[in-house]
């Protein structure tokens, strides 16, 4: 008796955009349902190394088409690992965590719906744009029972018991009237030989009468010579271990030998992945043995800054029926990361001369990439050589830091820098004033891990990297405007000290300023405010709360005006007014919450409607 359940809601969403958008490329259905065959088969191949009897009797692993031109049908079935009851709920009744408004978001914004059916991990669902119903009957190997799962992709799914004699899992597909051209026997081959032919299983394509025709090449792309690839080739290599439909922005490929051997195929994309940031995003590599596919969780053969990368790596020095356990402490596997992630950094450094391609990369990967400075100790300094940032003097253009030094004054000992939200509002904070004035070039950083690399760098090629509210820079030089009277400065300095005593710690003059009134810092060595915004925002509270300076210019006319005025007892409301204002542009400068932002907007559009 079969059961009748609903997709989860998030997938009746997504199926209705995948069924009734427009698609140009609507042969992205096979490719992604011969590579979960691949899969199901490497699944079994992998489980049969530690439990043989798993596949016994089981045969060839082979992926098998057959098309029925006179039904409108094409099945697409394999002899693999096989789904139970809850592999078939779990796995095609709800949608990855990516989520359908993530899905909906980024058709819209890329307009190429191919684009995006790999990245969101909803391959299967393609069949609904040729198909007007599914059905599936499989069999997970080592389990007794097969069943039947069927859907026309609108009003959910039934799930009965069904009789199978062997292992694997068969999905045919009853086609569209439209989509008849997939039973062409013809258009079948040149499908799979531009697309899967470098899958290592013999696709078989079933010809019933004339018998079975193996259509496929089935050799491990990574073990041949370079000379014989395309790359051509190579790139629909990449698109099918990453699922993306972009093609490759770096093609690595390499064999090294010496006291381990191991052979890499890796691919930086050129466009960036939904779930670079996603905590649990999975490594991008998937782990051979001799062609023998082992895991595509080997957490240690990437670190997690180069977790974009694509690829695969075939050793012929790890056990064959090595335990994921074992890989974790395996001493090879450490080996063979440095010795990927030492020529991934040389091939950057190769890419790195040409700053209009190389930009791409960093668009797409920088922010991940600068994470490598923080977390590896043995290459930040490569790592940092070979990152961008944007600078009071880069202009539209990024800058390196080597590239900063050579611009820096003979006198100068330290690479200058300031952290906030924008880049735009950054260039325009009242701290930069000074440094603009003495030429001194200052990097703008935006990124939340730029907080903490610049703390775990403190030095690149002998320059230290110092934070600008902690510049030992003396900032005096010959200034013509006038200045506020020393004493009664001091007056107005100690009135806002007094009216601001629970806001900010110190009020003192300074000389940094030259068009600003004020400005907000922090004490000398004391966490950054945007930092401690930052960990405020990810709901970390610290006791290293920052000691708040008020920082007031005492050549501006409005500090002048105001240290003029202090005595004057009918003027000492207009001046906490306008004290009070200060303030708030200070903290607005910083990125700061303001204390009372009516009165704010209040008094900002009484003094606009003075002006008139």
């Amino acid at each position: 008796m079969s059961e009748k359940m609903n997709f989860q809601a998030e997938v009746n969403k997504m199926l209705n955009i995948v069924v009734n958008s427009l698609y140009s490329e609507k042969y992205i259905f096979l490719r992604e349902l011969v590579s979960n065959a691949s899969d199901a088969c490497d699944k079994l191949k992998y489980l049969s190394l530690t439990n043989p009897d798993i596949a016994k009797g089981n045969g060839e692993l082979k992926i098998v088409l057959t098309p029925d031109d006179k039904n409108n049908t094409l099945t697409i079935s394999d002899n693999g690992i096989g789904m139970n009851k809850d592999d078939l709920i779990n796995h095609l009744g709800t949608i990855a965590k990516s989520g359908t408004s993530d899905f909906v978001a980024n058709m819209k914004e890329n307009g190429s719906a191919a684009d995006l059916i790999g990245q969101f991990g909803v391959g299967f669902y393609s069949a609904f744009m040729v198909a007007e119903k599914v059905e599936i009957i499989t069999k997970k190997a080592g389990e007794e029972q097969a069943y039947k799962w069927v859907s026309n992709g609108v009003d959910g799914f039934e799930i009965e018991s069904a009789e199978k004699s062997e292992n694997g899992t068969e999905i045919k597909l009853f086609l569209k009237e439209e989509d008849k051209n997939f039973t062409d026997t013809i258009y079948l081959r040149h499908l799979i030989r531009t697309y899967s032919d470098h899958i290592s299983y013999p696709i078989v394509l079933n010809l019933t009468e004339a018998g079975e025709e193996t259509i496929n090449s089935g050799s491990a792309l990574w073990t041949r010579n370079k000379g014989e690839i395309t790359q051509e080739q190579y790139k629909e290599f990449y698109q099918h271990i990453s699922h993306n439909f972009d093609e490759p922005w770096l093609t690595l490929h390499f064999k090294a030998e010496g006291s381990i051997e191991y052979t890499s195929l890796l691919f930086i994309p050129s466009s960036q992945p939904y779930d670079l940031f996603q905590p649990d995003k999975k490594q991008g590599l998937k782990l051979y043995v001799n062609r023998v596919f082992i895991s595509d969780k080997v957490e240690e053969l990437m670190p997690n800054y180069l977790r974009f990368v694509k690829g695969i790596v075939d050793s012929s020095d790890l056990p064959l029926n090595i335990s994921r356990e074992m890989l974790q402490q395996n001493a090879l596997i450490a080996k063979i990361k440095n010795g990927i992630v030492g020529r991934l950094l040389k091939d950057l450094k190769k890419r790195f001369e040409n700053y209009d391609d190389y930009s791409k990369f960093w668009d797409n990967f920088g922010i991940a990439f600068k994470e490598g400075i923080y977390e590896d100790f043995s290459n930040r300094e490569e790592i940092a050589s070979l990152s961008l940032f944007s600078s009071t003097k880069s202009g539209e253009k990024l800058t390196s830091l080597d590239a900063y030094i050579e611009r820096m004054q003979s006198e100068q000992n330290a690479i200058y820098y300031i952290t906030g939200d924008d880049v735009k509002v950054l260039a325009n904070n009242p701290q930069l004033e000074a440094f603009k004035q003495k030429g001194l070039e200052v990097l703008l950083l935006t990124d939340p891990i730029d907080e903490f690399w610049t703390q775990t760098l403190p030095n690149y090629k002998g320059k230290v990297i110092k934070h600008i509210s902690q510049a030992d820079v003396d900032f005096s030089f010959e200034r013509k405007e006038a200045k506020a009277e020393e004493g009664s400065l001091e007056k107005l300095i100690n009135y806002m000290q007094d009216l601001f005593k629970d806001e900010v710690g110190k009020v003192e003059s300074t000389e940094k300023l030259t068009s600003s009134p004020v400005s907000l810092t922090v004490e000398n060595g004391q966490m950054s405010i945007h930092l401690e915004r930052l960990m405020r925002n990810h709901q970390q509270q610290t006791a290293f709360n920052s000691t708040r300076i008020l920082e007031i210019n005492p050549y501006h006319p409005l500090i002048i005006k105001l240290s003029e005025s202090i005595e004057d007892e009918n003027k000492k409301q207009e001046i906490e007014k306008i004290s009070k204002i200060l303030l708030d542009q200070a903290k607005i400068a910083e990125g700061e919450p303001i204390k009372d932002s009516s009165f704010y907007v209040s008094a900002i559009s009484e003094y606009i409607l003075k002006g008139f």
